[in-house]
């Protein structure tokens, strides 16, 4: 089993940064890839981005290229995801997801945080 916490959200204004952290812990050497997910009342959960743990690539949602970084610290199993130049849109619960192998915009990962709120205003 793996356990996700997630850390970092909060309210901020328009054009502001905030950095989400994702710490992993339990069967850490299972995980495959790490990923953000969020989800704004009334629509359905997004990919926002994720990174394979082996090599490092990165996929993002159009919506966030060049605004949002994802990174991860194999020391202290944690995955992080920097957000720039955020917007009301951006408004939303933010989940982490691990999973052994997939990687992609599904938000079937099999592990999943409980989630961390993320408030843009204008």
């Amino acid at each position: 089993q793996v356990q996700l916490v997630e850390s970092g959200g909060g309210s901020v204004q328009a054009g502001g940064s905030l950095r989400l952290s994702c710490a992993a812990s339990g069967n850490t050497y299972t995980i495959g890839c790490m990923g953000w997910f969020r989800q704004a009342p009334g629509k359905e959960r997004e990919r926002v981005a994720s990174i394979y743990l082996g090599s490092l690539s990165t996929y993002y949602a159009d919506s966030v290229k060049g605004r949002f970084s994802i990174s991860h610290d194999s020391a202290k199993n944690t995955v992080y995801l920097l957000m720039n130049a955020l917007n009301v849109e951006d408004t939303a619960m933010y989940y982490c997801a691990a999973d052994p192998r997939y990687c992609g915009i599904r938000a079937d990962y099999l592990y999943r945080g409980q989630g961390t709120q993320v408030t843009v205003s204008s």
